[in-house]
């Protein structure tokens, strides 16, 4: 816990203005706005405040009243909320900020969810809204009830992004007026001689160390009070150091040697600070980024729910209300092509419902008195009267939601390897360089403090890890533009590095393995009739459904290029199939149930339905005349390249396991067609998430592949997750990768992607450091009693700058990575 940021009662109780949460006057956050006091939880609340103080000062709330304003409610989605390092789990603190051990940008430790309001549209007029109900000025309509969500808080990413935007304006020409004047000296104009070059620098680097770089010396500062060294405590120390070396340089040249001296002019590394500090504020600009789009996949999942619910009174009135007045109990009406708002059960009513959002099945659920619903899908056929009993945050879809949330936070970057190096080298550096700084001050020649100085700047500077910011993000950045070349898209640095370790692979049935879409695979016909009769008879009754099946039949026919004709007396019957008549005839088409209805016998020719049915096909009986006449074979096709796919995955090494909600039989007949090593079928979401946490805590490095927002928690449990590009928004927000064609030998390309850009920074986090240490005994003047031997802080610079630039060399490397699936 940052005991900076813990609330100790032991004074006066107040309360925060912003949040409204308890604190004392003891609270290290204060500020005094027009001669009053106010204190704060946190620096969130404070700077909160500072920007915007008479937001939060009405003239009904003095700001230490027991509850907060309705605005302060609405500003803060969860007042007082504990944040954690993903990192060092160990470390919270009320409010955002940063981790004191690793300088990490903290995060949320409860799951997050974006604020809504409800507010008050017209129809027909979507530009007017009020808060309260009424008619539309314009037509006089009803205005409807909608939900608005509220801007979440970005303070702390729009800071960083304003910091590089000036920091990289001034230090661009901080770099040029350097590295010209250091090397093409004949270029500058006469009036710019080298002093007036090295003011200029010291105007623009001195606001983009101090003011662009003050986070890092801020961070720099809390590792050495918590005694946890990091890649800040190098970079803060380095960047100062050079400042102020510079500074010295530039206002007393007179004081160091003769030999440093040219035309009375002593070497100036302000471009080293300037473009450091521009290079590790784009880190952190990106870091923030990232984590900021990391709720896009809750807020997708949550704009599933419909805004309102038609909830019926007590009176028998059917009225419309926000979701969120919903209560248990309730009961509500679910039109034909509706949403249903919330998780209950049926008490009136029958038609089938799209569950594809759970399932992942394409096919519609029949429902009728007594059968669960679930909020969030669709209701397909009929109308339905439906008893809440889940709401909130009880509801299926909010637990999807929480699960996708938490998963998402258990994450643990790659840089966690360069802090740790960091943790042993920054001490050893430091050591190093006061140890220099002591010996040539006892034993070197005259003048003795400037030689300890230079040797002291120079280990310091040949020691600043330039090269450690750029070691992963470059293989990052060319690893992933190498992926996307190939329909491979990397969302972050993790994916990739957990993707090189893992040796079992989850994938769901429909839409990753198989197309996702019922398709017509053959008819076979009885005895007097024809396959293309039959098509006619099947076609022509099928075009007026809205069933999937239905879909698939027509298209098939028109593949085919039947033509359809007339027919009368079409009735859909729920849970068993249709019926029409064609010319006088009498047809029927679904299952035995609808046979039954229409009298018609299950004869042997019909019995074979089972046989097709344990292939994994759906099969539809039709009769004509209450005689059996033919076979419609509906299935959702495997994708041409799963077959290859799954073998180059074997010979990988990695183990394939299909978790599905499809029924037992059909999910046998894949997995026998395409030699899959584990199969779990009739699964549902939460069960899924489950499955891949038993294959964890069996030690397994698991990667989930799907498609639907049924396989999200999966997704997102799941080490890696990747996503089919063809699937839904939810299914590619909650994966660290995503598939652009949908193709399963894109798992291969990334696998081998991510074993070489790991390969890579790993050879990146070798050169960051390796000219680095080779040059601190140098710069430390160990060479000078036996070579005489002085290595200058210009050379300190140029060694650093090599090994950012074999770093940069090294990553371009990837962009000719061969990712070819053939073996």
């Amino acid at each position: 816990m940052n005991k900076d940021k813990t609330i100790i009662s032991d004074g006066k109780s107040m309360k925060d203005p912003v949040c409204g949460m308890q604190v004392t006057e003891h609270s290290d956050f204060h500020f005094n706005h027009e001669s009053e006091d106010h204190y704060f939880c946190s620096e969130h609340c404070l700077n909160k405040f500072k920007d915007t103080p008479e937001k939060y000062l009405k003239k009904d709330c003095c700001g230490h009243c027991e509850t907060p304003t309705e605005n302060q409610a609405k500003d803060e989605s969860k007042p007082g909320a504990i944040y954690m390092c993903p990192m060092h789990p160990e470390v919270e603190q009320i409010g955002p900020g940063s981790c004191p051990k690793c300088g990490m940008a903290l995060e949320p430790k409860e799951v997050s969810l974006p604020v809504t309001e409800t507010k008050y549209t017209c129809p027909m007029h979507p530009e007017i809204i009020q808060d309260e109900p009424g008619d539309c000025p314009i037509c006089g309509m009803s205005l409807e009830p909608t939900a608005i969500t509220l801007e979440e808080d970005d303070h702390e990413l729009v800071d960083m992004s304003r910091r590089f935007k000036i920091s990289t304006v001034l230090a661009i020409p901080v770099f040029f007026l350097a590295m010209v004047g250091d090397f093409l000296p004949q270029l500058m104009p006469e009036w710019l001689t080298p002093r007036i070059s090295q003011w200029i620098q010291f105007v623009l680097a001195t606001p983009v160390v101090w003011w662009g770089g003050w986070p890092f010396f801020t961070k720099a500062i809390a590792s050495v009070k918590n005694k946890s060294l990091n890649m800040f405590s190098l970079i803060g120390l380095g960047v100062s150091v050079a400042w102020v070396y510079s500074v010295v340089a530039l206002l007393i040249p007179s004081q160091f040697p003769q030999t440093m001296q040219h035309d009375g002019l002593v070497m100036v590394y302000f471009e080293a600070a300037a473009v450091i500090t521009a290079l590790v504020l784009l880190g952190q600009v990106l870091e923030l980024r990232a984590r900021s789009q990391t709720n896009t996949a809750i807020k997708l999942l949550l704009g599933l729910a419909p805004n309102t619910a038609r909830v019926i009174n007590e009176k028998g009135e059917e009225v419309d209300i926000p979701l969120e007045q919903v209560k248990v109990g309730d009961h509500l009406r679910i039109r034909p092509g509706e949403k249903i708002p919330v998780d209950g059960q049926v008490i009136s009513g029958t038609s089938s419902v799209d569950e594809s959002m759970v399932t992942g099945e394409p096919m519609p659920v029949s429902k009728n008195t007594g059968d669960h619903l679930i909020g969030a899908t669709v209701n397909s056929l009929s109308s339905m009267v439906m008893r809440a009993e889940k709401i909130g945050a009880d509801t299926l879809l909010s637990q999807i939601v929480k699960m996708v949330s938490e998963a998402q936070r258990s994450r643990a970057p790659i840089q966690k390897m360069a802090d740790t190096v960091a943790g042993y080298f920054v001490p050893i550096v430091i050591f190093i360089a006061i140890a220099a700084f002591a010996a040539w001050y006892a034993i070197g020649p005259e003048p003795k403090l400037a030689h300890a100085t230079i040797n002291f700047v120079a280990v310091l500077i040949i020691a600043c890890p330039c090269a450690l910011g750029l070691a992963t993000p470059i293989s990052i950045m060319v690893g992933t533009g190498r992926g996307a070349l190939e329909g491979v898209l990397i969302k972050n640095a993790e994916s990739l590095e957990i993707l090189e370790k893992v040796d079992t692979l989850v994938v769901d049935k429909t839409g990753t393995l198989t197309m996702g879409k019922p398709k017509l695979i053959k008819i076979l016909a009885n005895e007097g009739f024809t396959e293309d009769e039959i098509l006619t008879l099947v076609g022509s009754v099928e075009v007026q459904s809205e069933h999937p099946l239905a879909e698939a039949i027509v298209e098939g026919a028109k593949d085919k290029n039947i033509k359809f004709v007339d027919v009368e007396n079409f009735t859909s019957v729920t849970g068993k199939g249709v019926s029409a008549e064609v010319n006088g005839k009498k047809l029927a088409l679904g299952n035995s149930k609808m046979m039954q209805q229409a009298n018609t016998e299950i004869t042997a020719f019909f019995k074979q339905a089972d046989e097709l049915r344990a292939e994994g096909q759906t099969v539809m009986l039709f009769s004509v005349d209450q005689q059996p006449t033919g076979l419609i074979v509906v299935a959702d096709p495997i994708k041409e390249t799963t077959p290859d796919a799954i073998s180059m995955l074997h010979k990988l090494g990695i183990e394939v396991v299909m978790l599905t909600g499809d029924n037992a039989t059909t999910a046998q007949a894949v997995a026998s067609e395409l030699s899959i090593d584990r199969v779990e079928a009739d699964v549902l979401p939460d069960q899924k998430a489950k499955i891949v946490k038993e294959l964890q805590a069996q030690g397994k490095t698991v990667a989930m592949a799907g498609d639907g927002i049924n396989d999200a928690p999966a997704l997102a449990q799941a080490q890696v997750g990747i996503a089919m590009g063809t699937g839904t928004d939810v299914a590619i927000e909650s994966a660290g990768v995503t598939l652009v064609k949908g193709d399963l030998t894109g798992i291969v390309k990334a696998i081998k992607l991510s074993r070489g850009t790991m390969k890579n920074i790993r050879q990146n986090l070798f050169f960051a450091f390796f000219y680095n240490a080779l040059g601190v005994p140098v710069a430390a003047g160990v060479l000078y009693p036996f070579f005489g031997i002085l290595l200058s802080p210009m050379i300190a610079a140029a060694a650093m700058s090599f090994s950012s630039v074999s770093v940069i060399f090294n990553a371009l490397r990837l962009k000719k990575i061969n990712l070819n699936t053939n073996f």
